[in-house]
């Protein structure tokens, strides 16, 4: 009997880890909204790493998160470093590519609660008198990073903090 247990849970463990295995190793999480702003002030709040706190989904997670900062504080070369709980985890943000008034790209190397490195990136485009401001995010995953995503939904997580941090980061460029 416990033989034949062994091997139904084995057989079981096999074919979960042969789905997981089959999961797509990209990761792509994209969200978008129309601001009505200065596409100049927006690109500021995004390529200013020391204003992220006045919209980003993190600082809304852990108040008593720790931010610093390393070389110029926007544009290619500026380093933000957290820390906060759980939920916020720990990590490093280095702007890696800076447009002016058009995008701004980040290498994020995540050391917890997972360690990962992810490509993020905001675009903004005048449309009219609105700006859409796009914020994507792509990366690999692990076998790990595969199987949490199918029992935590992480781009859908992910997808919500992005929905989030651009519904503030409306709020507070529009009441400019």
């Amino acid at each position: 009997m416990l033989k034949k247990s062994l091997i139904v849970v084995s057989a079981i463990a096999l074919i979960l880890a042969a789905f997981v295995a089959m999961q797509s190793s990209k990761f792509h999480v994209q969200r978008s909204i129309k601001i009505s702003a200065s596409i100049s002030d927006i690109f500021e709040q995004v390529n200013d790493q020391t204003k992220w706190e006045a919209w980003s989904p993190l600082a809304k997670l852990d108040a008593k998160m720790t931010t610093a900062y390393e070389g110029p504080n926007a544009g290619i070369g500026s380093i933000a470093k957290w820390s906060g709980n759980k939920e916020v985890g720990k990590g490093i943000s280095v702007i890696i590519e800076s447009k002016d008034n058009e995008s701004v790209k980040f290498q994020l190397a995540f050391e917890e609660p997972m360690k990962m490195i992810k490509i993020s990136e905001f675009t903004f485009a005048k449309e009219g008198d609105d700006v859409l401001v796009i914020w994507k995010m792509d990366g690999e995953k692990n076998f790990v990073g595969k199987l949490m995503g199918l029992v935590f939904g992480c781009e859908k997580m992910a997808g919500k903090r992005f929905e989030e941090g651009l519904n503030n980061l409306k709020a507070v460029t529009e009441k400019k």
